[in-house]
């Protein structure tokens, strides 16, 4: 056990010089900026499936469940279901009855197949419907009473969207267990990036994080996260719930 606190000692050394380090923090700002012109998050897959996100914040995504050890994860964005499969693969190692609910506007009818016949499958529930349709956030509140709950939010970027997930979904994460909001990183890249989107400077999930904090002491920053990553779509996105259990 000295061994192992030792190690941990070392490693909470090593990202408070990471966080210290502004020219390196700059370096990696300018990479994602530069990988993101090469669409460098859908270049991956998880278990046979696209998972279109930064290995880097699957890291975290891993490290986060394992310790908290939700017993159920609501994701809002499915895409290609990569996420949710990522998702169920951590909850099926974690043994257990552990599901994933995954809503999505819209769940195209070759990735609802794909995602329906993968082996992982039986810890996954689809929604199709809008995320912040209060059905849909009935709905899952209602799968989400009693157990010990994370929420990820992936979805429509926009500033409105997101503060009404965050609004619909923030009550539903148990203590201890996290907020997840992705693409974050958006605020901080220039808006060429995403011409063609709805979202911006300005207008993006970053933007809605802050506002809801603003209104909010049950959640707070985990900036450990984002500073030993530094290369992450999610700053300022991995949200903490400190309410009281």
């Amino acid at each position: 056990m000295a061994d192992r606190d030792e190690f941990d000692k070392q490693i909470e050394e090593n990202i408070a010089g990471l966080r210290s380090d502004i020219d390196l923090r700059h370096l990696s700002r300018s990479w994602i900026e530069a990988s993101a012109k090469h669409r460098y998050s859908y270049n991956f897959t998880w278990l046979g499936r696209p998972v279109i996100q930064y290995p880097q914040d699957l890291i975290a995504l891993q490290e986060i469940i394992w310790r908290t050890r939700p017993e159920l994860i609501i994701e809002t964005g499915v895409a290609h279901g990569g996420s949710l499969i990522f998702s169920a693969s951590l909850l099926e190692l974690i043994g257990g009855a552990g599901k994933v609910i995954g809503i999505d506007i819209e769940i195209r009818p070759h990735n609802r197949k794909a995602i329906e016949d993968h082996p992982l499958f039986r810890r996954i529930s689809l929604i199709e419907g809008s995320s912040i349709d209060p059905e849909v956030a009935a709905d899952v509140s209602r799968a989400a009473t009693g157990k010990r709950t994370m929420v990820i939010l992936d979805s429509n970027h926009t500033h409105d969207h997101v503060l009404g997930e965050l609004r619909a979904y923030a009550p539903l994460v148990s203590s201890g267990c996290y907020l997840i909001i992705l693409d974050t990183v958006i605020e901080d890249l220039p808006d060429a990036l995403f011409a063609g989107r709805p979202w911006k400077q300005g207008d993006n999930p970053k933007t809605a994080v802050h506002e809801f904090l603003r209104g909010t002491d049950e959640f707070v920053i985990d900036e450990t996260i984002q500073d030993k990553l530094l290369i992450t779509v999610a700053p300022d996105g991995f949200l903490l719930c400190v309410r009281k259990p």
